[in-house]
């Protein structure tokens, strides 16, 4: 198998259509709902940088928080989630059900493209849950729940975060992530230890106490290696929860007769992208 088909990105492309539905709601709802996801967190943004920028001044340095950049990439990928979900509500039979010619722009986009796609969607499912354990574990106080705003800035992106991405894990049909963007997601977080030095080196500050090698001396080491091994916990504990949905809801249909058929082909083709190849174990 090619490396595009270890990471996810099949010929042809997500035949299943598992990007754009839900085991749970309809394809139109399901626009829908990623629609109010997607305008929520795009209000939010732009109501926390209006309010630094002009009440406290800050607004210059709101993009060297990973809090707001991973909280950017939830609202880039409800916008785009939800226009191919759109796309594809549109192209089903009036019926209802999915014709032949049933299909999302994605499908037909090159294949580096439908690569980010899946690349976005697994950042969307992690990296929420790293900021809410670091930022309630390691950077919350009492004060953030001071004045409304701030209590209600800090619940969306410190908590709702997590609860958006889970709902894209618990309700929707999205594959478990390929093996092979695991350390790609680590390599993510590594490239923001640039951003946060950059910051300190242009601005004066860094973005998080913890990544301050003169207070934190030896523990700043700690501090990144436990932040990526709990990347690679959360990694495969959300991968866990996708596989057990997909088994839930295939036995769920089997049990109704509907959809086993359809159901135990999808587990197979995931189960086929997932399982090594012998040259791929070879070269390890």
């Amino acid at each position: 198998m090619n490396l595009y088909s270890r990471l996810g990105v099949t010929q042809p492309f997500d035949s299943a259509h598992k990007h754009v539905t839900s085991p749970v709601v309809s394809a139109p709802v399901l626009a829908s709902l990623r629609f109010l996801l997607a305008f929520y967190t795009l209000f939010t943004l732009l109501l926390t940088l209006i309010w630094n920028s002009v009440r406290d001044h800050s607004g210059q340095s709101y993009f060297s928080y990973f809090t707001h950049l991973s909280y950017i990439g939830l609202c880039a990928y409800f916008f785009a989630s939800g226009v191919q979900t759109f796309a594809f509500a549109r192209s089903l039979r009036p019926a209802g059900g999915a014709g032949s010619t049933a299909s999302y722009p994605l499908q037909r986009w090159p294949r580096p493209l439908q690569f980010l796609h899946v690349l976005l969607q697994l950042t969307i499912t992690t990296f929420p849950i790293v900021v809410t354990i670091v930022f309630w574990i390691l950077l919350a106080t009492p004060e953030i729940f001071n004045q409304a705003i701030t209590s209600w800035s800090n619940i969306s992106v410190h908590l709702l975060n997590t609860a958006f991405g889970l709902a894209e894990v618990f309700f929707t049909d999205i594959p478990p992530a390929p093996w092979l963007t695991l350390p790609m997601g680590i390599l993510v977080l590594a490239c923001y230890l640039g951003v946060a030095y950059i910051t300190h080196d242009t601005q004066g500050f860094y973005p998080y106490s913890f990544l301050n090698p003169h207070k934190q001396k030896a523990l700043l080491a700690a501090y990144i290696v436990g932040i990526a091994v709990g990347y690679c916990i959360i990694f495969l504990f959300v991968r866990l929860l996708i596989i057990l949905r997909i088994r839930i809801v295939a036995w769920s249909r089997a049990r109704r007769g509907a959809g086993s058929s359809a159901d135990s082909e999808a587990i197979e083709d995931w189960e086929e992208v997932e399982r090594p190849s012998k040259d791929a174990v070879r070269i390890v």
